[in-house]
């Protein structure tokens, strides 16, 4: 499917954690340990925060280890809050519209998983986005839909009880056309200030999810580097490091809440 990561904290060269590391998401684009698919070469993007709200964007069709691009901005872009993705295409094409992360004003989302039978559930799941929101829908795949279905249900307001409510819909049409197991997914979400993770799906055997346990597992990292302050925090698709234990696992059905410098872990239960 896909592998993501996130990043809040003291401002770092993004390359940090999306190049340096042994486990690197590029390493992970090429052969990732965890994920359902070894390679996810169908596009990546990166969104950053800066000196605006809206945060800045780079994406592309290319195999993430094959864009130099890449390589150069993140080495030159430091951020004190960033989210980066590489994709394994569910069945919509490979083009730059689908390239996560999605953005909407200040926010952005990034999606591992899938709607299951999608193409099924795909228009009545349309028709309750927002009228407003709906000519923002550039792409065709289920992630973006997912992100302006929890727009609609209040995710500016209050994100997790949106993306509550977003999945708990899904799951009740994907059961109206007798899909068992509707929601698989793993999210990443931001506006810039706060940092949400969730990890969840209809058959309780979600995605895999880690984030840092504490400082000790971003400085393991790279020892020489003290850009990490005591109050940063990654989130990841698989460990980033060769001693996966300083890697905590996200408990299934959980959401996490990074906001001033405290990360927290909560249950998650979608909402009819």
């Amino acid at each position: 499917m896909c592998r993501w990561i996130a990043y809040v904290g003291s401002p770092v060269p993004m390359e940090d954690l999306i190049l340096k590391p042994k486990n690197s998401l590029i390493h992970q684009s090429l052969a990732s340990k965890e994920g359902a698919e070894t390679t996810n070469g169908d596009g990546f993007g990166v969104g950053w925060y800066g000196d605006t709200p809206e945060p800045g964007l780079y994406k592309s069709t290319e195999p993430a280890w094959n864009d130099r691009n890449l390589a150069e901005l993140s080495k030159h872009i430091r951020s004190h809050l960033f989210l980066a993705h590489v994709r394994a295409t569910t069945g919509t094409p490979i083009q730059q519209t689908n390239c996560h992360p999605f953005c909407h004003k200040q926010w952005m989302f990034v999606h591992n998983g899938l709607i299951r039978d999608y193409h099924l559930l795909r228009r009545d799941l349309a028709f309750a986005v927002d009228p407003e929101l709906f000519p923002g829908i550039e792409g065709t795949t289920d992630s973006e839909l997912m992100f302006n279905l929890a727009l609609t249900f209040g995710l500016e307001s209050d994100p997790i009880a949106a993306l509550e409510r977003m999945t708990g819909f899904v799951e009740k049409v994907g059961r109206q056309y007798d899909v068992e197991y509707p929601m698989q997914m793993t999210l990443g979400l931001s506006d810039g200030e706060r940092l949400f993770a969730v990890r969840y799906s209809s058959e309780k055997q979600s995605r895999s999810l880690y984030h840092s346990g504490d400082i000790g597992a971003l400085k393991e990292l790279n020892p020489q580097l003290s850009d990490f302050s005591d109050d940063s925090h990654a989130i990841v698709s698989e460990p980033l490091s060769e001693m996966s234990e300083m890697w905590e696992c996200v408990p299934e059905s959980s959401a996490i809440v990074c906001e001033s410098g405290t990360l927290t872990v909560q249950p998650f239960e979608p909402r009819q």
